[in-house]
């Protein structure tokens, strides 16, 4: 323990020895001087507060609220807070289609996470009961982020949302806000829930049922509980918007498809008559059987080929994928909260989740060739003359061919399945002194987590195997069948895909060790009431690992490479809040506050450092509240970030230096662009042309990594008139305008792929063009992309939050709630050779990795209670947004419209509810959109096309 760490616990030690010996001066039960409201802690501040202060944005979402929304993930209830950026949820199918985000976690299949302020969901901190969650582990990498799948939805009683920076409160990765669920701890008798829906295409179909029980008996109470939910897949070919990937798009003809076709693409150099040749097969042949190769007429009648023709015969891998991912969870809870005394009491919690997922690709394309792009062995791969089933009679080799595509659909979809197992244990013994006329309260808790991943992986290739199976054929001994690529769908038989095949089985755990005290209370009274602090100390101890399968660890694997990885991390902390109420009850001031918070921080990977924050509360009157912070934050590299090794990420690009002079049918480059891409490596003739649409970005984490800083500037006014409670029209409501700045710096992220190329050709600037390896031929090999600190990232937005109540009417009470963010810039400061750029966002949707940024995003529910019955509607609005990585592309808005019907029947009493409801009620799709990486529409801001009907029924005892 470091002297920070040593300091602060014997002052907090100290502190509860004295704390006792003035308990006689007040009575347990008194209030805290100035509070009319027993104290809690709100998410934001570790001070207890009247909850009715509102001293902190805070946005709640509770049980009753959830169940509105006829949606069975909390993250998809917390995705459609205005607020969200999106984040990992059931609509990602990223295995196998684009490898490994330029993040460092992973592909997180079957996660789901939380963005806030599109900051990422790593600069969004994730409490439970104010407490640590393990970060998630997707068998692909160590991410940086909690997988909120890992948290029962039983133990859910409401959620917290702070929006604004608190690292000085929390810690580290509370940048953007904090989402504090808070579980269960208490409940008299048999709480049930079972729900069902699906689309109504037909598919879809989920079921999601919940139990928990609670008893109380002397000083204990004890609540236990579980669930089941299973949701079934999506099928992008069942889907008009992703049939094909071009958005509504009825042929390969709108762009977009593979060069990997189950008849093969053949670009090969005949030594022997000096023809370059772009080829297909003409028709599959039947097993066994080699091409006819005619040198002299390689398309003509007595030949098995024909040229290949572009986008009529690239092949549509989008049938195969999921648009909503399969899942399925097992969870069980159980919280034991006993009081040894008035005053000290011991609360137990614990967690299991198990989870199994699913993603889906199309059957792996085998590219070799040095154009190839893997990065591996493919790339270099002959193909000997004496394989059996060449047609050519002389060896594929650098220099005699380029490029081979062979679909293997013999092989199957790519299937990748998950299994997460996640334990969580949390000990917090708390109590409370009186100390003089005041109060303290005090807790000390300590969490220990771990999140286990396994990923199995069907439809793999080996590529050594592969490489030996292409080979000269006297080397292809033993177990060794030569491979057939040249025959078209079913040539390869069972026999060689048993040779060349293998079960990929991918390995990733991430542990939490974390131990915390902290104290509160009332220091002293000053005129206008008690000085408040809070103190506290946490000791947290993190470790990850990614064990890819032996054979993809070799760098043998045909789809996305990578290497093993592992880290650990350990940080003591300190903090101190104070909150001082300067005046009170004087005009224009019925209460003036202010607030500062400091933490100091020591990180075995990143070392010591310390950050602030002050705040200001005033209400000139006491149906106004104006509020004022200002904050420093603070994010240190996670273990992928730090530690993750090189991997693959198949980026959607669209190189500027393909076909540059249009002899292909394309819009001729600039005199500037061509000059830079031939000095870039691509032949000045113009013969280069793109083969895929994707590009390989390689990826790797970076231990020379700084944390990440942020200043951020919050001021909001709040206006809840006391007129409205008493009004014939309303029985209450309120306002609230709150502005949000925040300027991220040293943020740890890869640079965008696409804007290297575009850099590179465009402005010919040093640093990007050095990031990217083109083959002779002129196409891209890789663009070398590891993690850096960027410049930074400036983001300001407004929230404006009405409520209205209806007093009781003849007809029910009405109650209507808006919610809307206005995002007025977010700005991304990146490296250039010679100094900085600035890429504006807000208004765009960036494309691959797919995030949109809509200027204003809008909620506005209407509720109705009336008797035994009650309903909801809400209508959901993004406002439009335009392509960066597509001309004159331009996302429609969209508002989508939800309805619920509820019924408590009489004859049961109040313990049975039944609800029926529709999300999307008037099916609107997503819009279009050509850049993003997967499905035609942007997963993070738009629902999965087609109406959702579910019917839920609840029994409380």
């Amino acid at each position: 323990m470091n002297r920070i760490g040593q300091g602060l616990l014997s002052l907090f030690l100290t502190t509860a020895a004295a704390a006792p010996l003035a308990a006689h001066a007040q009575t347990p039960d008194q209030p805290s001087a100035g509070t009319d409201v027993e104290g809690v802690v709100v998410t934001g501040s570790r001070i207890r507060v009247s909850p009715l202060d509102k001293t902190q944005t805070v946005f709640q979402i509770d049980q009753e609220a959830i169940a509105k929304t006829g949606l069975t993930s909390i993250v998809d209830v917390l995705q459609r807070v205005p607020a969200a950026g999106g984040g990992l949820n059931s609509k990602f199918n990223n295995s196998g289609n684009f490898g490994n985000p330029p993040d460092g976690g992973g592909v997180g299949a079957g996660s789901a996470e939380i963005d806030l302020r599109y900051l990422g969901s790593r600069r969004a901190l994730v409490l439970v009961d104010g407490q640590r969650w393990v970060s998630g582990a997707s068998a692909s990498g160590v991410p940086g982020a909690v997988d909120l799948n890992t948290i029962p939805s039983a133990m859910i009683r409401n959620v917290e949302i702070l929006q604004e920076g608190a690292s000085p409160i929390y810690g580290s990765d509370a940048i953007a806000g904090v989402i504090n669920i808070i579980t269960r701890d208490r409940q008299q008798g048999l709480e049930l829930s079972a729900q069902v829906g699906g689309y109504g295409e037909g598919d879809g179909f989920s079921q999601d049922y919940n139990v928990s029980w609670g008893a109380s008996e002397g000083k204990t109470s004890i609540v236990v509980g579980g669930g089941y939910f299973k949701q079934k897949s999506v099928l992008s070919a069942d889907r008009d918007i992703s049939l094909y990937p071009s958005p509504y798009g009825t042929s390969c003809l709108s762009g977009g498809c593979s060069s990997g076709t189950p008849l093969g693409r053949f670009i090969v150099s005949d030594p022997n008559t000096g023809a370059d040749m772009d080829l297909t097969l003409k028709a599959a042949l039947a097993a066994g059987v080699r091409p006819t190769y005619t040198p002299l007429d390689p398309t003509g009648a007595g030949s098995s080929f024909r040229n290949f023709a572009g986008d009529a015969d690239r092949f549509n891998f989008q049938p195969y994928n999921y648009i909503v991912t399969p899942s399925e969870r097992v969870s069980l809870f159980g919280a034991v909260t006993h009081d040894f005394t008035d005053n000290v009491k011991l609360k137990v919690r614990g967690s299991y989740v198990q989870r199994k997922s699913a993603n889906q690709a199309a059957p792996i394309p085998l590219f070799v060739g040095p154009d190839a792009g893997n990065g591996n062995l493919l790339d270099t791969v002959s193909i000997d003359a004496t394989n059996p089933y060449n047609p050519f009679g002389f060896t594929l080799t650098s220099g005699t061919y380029a490029f081979v595509g062979r679909r293997m659909i013999e092989a199957g979809p790519r299937h990748y399945a998950q299994s997460v197992d996640t334990w969580n244990v949390n000990a917090t013994l708390s109590g409370d002194w009186a100390v003089g006329t005041h109060r303290w309260y005090w807790d000390v808790g300590y969490t220990a987590s771990r999140n286990h991943a396994e990923q199995s992986f069907t439809g793999n290739l080996n590529a050594q195997r592969v490489q030996q199976a292409l080979g000269p054929v006297a080397g292809c001994t033993g177990s060794c069948v030569p491979l057939n690529i040249f025959g078209g769908v079913g040539s390869i038989t069972p026999e060689m895909l048993a040779f060349v095949g293998f079960t990929q089985q991918d390995v990733s755990q991430q542990e939490l060790h974390d131990f915390t005290a902290n104290l509160t209370g009332d220091l002293f009274d000053l005129p206008a009431g008690p000085l408040a602090f809070a103190a506290g100390y946490e000791h947290r101890e993190t470790k990850g690992y990614f064990q890819p399968d032996a054979i993809v660890a070799a760098g043998l694997s045909a789809d996305i490479p990578a290497q093993p990885a592992k880290g650990e991390i350990k940080v003591d902390e300190a903090y101190l809040e104070l909150r001082a109420p300067l005046l009170a009850d004087l005009p224009l001031i019925h209460r003036l506050e202010i607030s500062g918070a400091g933490r100091w921080f020591d990180y075995s990977t990143s070392g010591s450092d310390s950050i602030y924050k002050a705040g200001l509360n005033w209400r000139p009157t006491e149906d106004v509240l104006v509020r004022a912070s200002w904050g420093q934050g603070f994010r240190a590299p996670s273990i992928g970030e730090l530690y993750g090794a090189a991997s693959r990420f198949d980026q959607e690009i669209t190189d500027p230096c393909s076909d540059m002079l249009g002899l292909s049918g394309g819009t001729p480059a600039s005199a500037t662009v061509r000059a830079n891409c031939v000095a870039a490596g691509v032949p000045a003739s113009g013969s280069y042309v793109q083969l895929n649409p994707q590009l390989s970005v390689i990826t790797s984490g970076n231990d020379s990594l700084k944390p990440e800083t942020s200043e951020s500037k919050n001021f909001s006014i709040v206006w809840e008139p006391k007129a409205l409670k008493e009004a014939s029209w309303a029985s209450g409501g309120s306002i609230e305008l709150a502005y949000s700045d925040i300027e991220l710096d040293s943020a740890i992220q890869a640079l965008s792929g696409e804007s290297l190329l575009s850099r590179c050709a465009e402005l010919a600037d040093a640093l990007a063009c050095s990031t990217i390896t083109r083959t002779a031929s002129g196409q891209v090999a890789a663009i070398t992309n590891p993690l850096i600190n960027i410049g930074g990232i400036q983001t300001r937005a407004i929230d404006l939050n009405l409520l209205w109540t209806s007093p009781d009417y003849s007809f029910g009470r009405l109650a209507v709630r808006s919610y809307s963010t206005f995002l007025l810039e977010f700005t991304e400061i990146v490296p250039t050779a010679t100094g900085f750029t600035e890429i504006p966002r807000e208004g765009t949707e960036r494309g691959s990795p797919d995030q949109a940024y809509p200027k204003t995003k809008s909620t506005f529910t209407v509720d109705w209670d009336w008797k035994s019955w009650g309903a909801s509607a809400s209508a959901r609005y993004l406002s439009s947004v335009k392509e960066t990585q597509a001309a004159d592309a331009k996302l429609a808005s969209r508002t989508y419209v939800d309805a619920q019907l509820r019924w408590k029947p009489d004859f049961l009493g109040e313990t049975t509810a039944v609800a029926f409801g529709v999300n999307n009620l008037f099916d609107k799709d997503p819009p279009g959109c050509i850049s993003c990486g997967l499905n035609n529409f942007d997963p993070n801001a738009y629902d999965a096309p087609g109406r959702y009907f579910y019917f839920r029924l609840t029994y409380r005892q």
